[in-house]
């Protein structure tokens, strides 16, 4: 499936399903309010932030009302500063009270994944090496927390288990060596790019050998990574994995890698700090 239909379709079932959690049978304090009673709010971000999420706060409101208006102030991938409106909302108040939570909730946590990754960015932007997310994703959010590190200007490596070969020590042993297994993938899908794994320099010429197109240089030390460099001489794409966070990126990303991978972007993130403020209004 095309990954544009894929992210479509998750964030229409993704809306309706923050929305079943939350609300269930119905908002018994919203009924509180008169049924006629309009308001406006305003989505304030407490914090400096990547927003990222816009279109399933736009598909929850859509499911919950048609009356409510929604009108952005920024769009996916921009900077906001603490303080900052990035939306105001105008209809019902108690559509306006009913969908604030799963609004909020899905775009505090996107956008702390776009925001983490945005900065990991900033940090190696002059070395021209690629971030890659993984798939260690917040369970059910997998498609949603890739677009928003995208979103963070960081790219994506494989979706799932399906648009890529990645052979780790256990498919290597399992298939009775590198070059075994590399031969077999190209015999099962020759379009699929083939990565391997290595943990080692010996593990590293068979990978060469086989003429993997990306090699997985995993904990290995700066100084190996950048022997590990010099070894390929471009040959192969070379991916650096474990022990990044923002203390060691910078000089993994100097060795000349051509690319690093982070499971931090999607998993030990921080939610962004949002509220909604309403205001009633004479009913229109």
């Amino acid at each position: 499936m095309h990954y544009q239909t894929a992210l479509a379709e998750e964030i229409r079932s993704s809306a309706a399903r923050l929305l079943a959690e939350d609300v269930g049978p119905g908002d018994i304090t919203a009924e509180l309010i008169p049924d006629q009673q309009w308001a406006t709010a305003e989505v304030i971000t407490r914090v400096p932030a990547v927003l990222c999420g816009v279109a399933w706060v736009d598909d929850i409101f859509r499911r919950l009302d048609s009356r409510v208006a929604l009108r952005w102030q920024a769009a996916d991938g921009d900077r906001l500063d603490a303080g900052q409106c990035l939306l105001t909302l105008e209809g019902p108040a108690r559509s306006l009270l009913t969908g604030e939570r799963a609004a909020l909730n899905v775009l505090q946590t996107l956008s702390a994944t776009a925001t983490t990754t945005r900065a990991y960015v900033d940090l190696i932007a002059d070395t021209g090496v690629r971030l890659l997310d993984t798939r260690k994703t917040l369970p059910g959010m997998r498609l949603a927390q890739k677009y928003a590190v995208m979103c963070g200007g960081g790219h994506n490596h494989r979706i799932g288990l399906w648009d890529a070969f990645l052979i780790k020590e256990n498919h290597i042993a399992a298939c009775g060596g590198i070059q075994a297994a590399v031969a077999q993938a190209r015999k099962l899908a020759a379009e699929l790019p083939v990565e391997v794994e290595v943990e080692n320099f010996a593990e590293l010429e068979q990978a060469l050998a086989a003429k993997a197109d990306v090699i997985m240089l995993d904990n290995f030390s700066l100084d190996e990574l950048r022997t590990a460099v010099e070894l390929t001489a471009g040959s192969a794409t070379l991916e650096a994995s474990g022990n990044v966070d923002a203390s060691t990126l910078l000089a993994i990303a100097d060795t000349g890698v051509d690319c690093i991978s982070c499971g931090t972007l999607t998993k030990d993130i921080k939610a962004i700090d949002l509220s909604m403020r309403v205001t009633p209004q004479a009913t229109p």
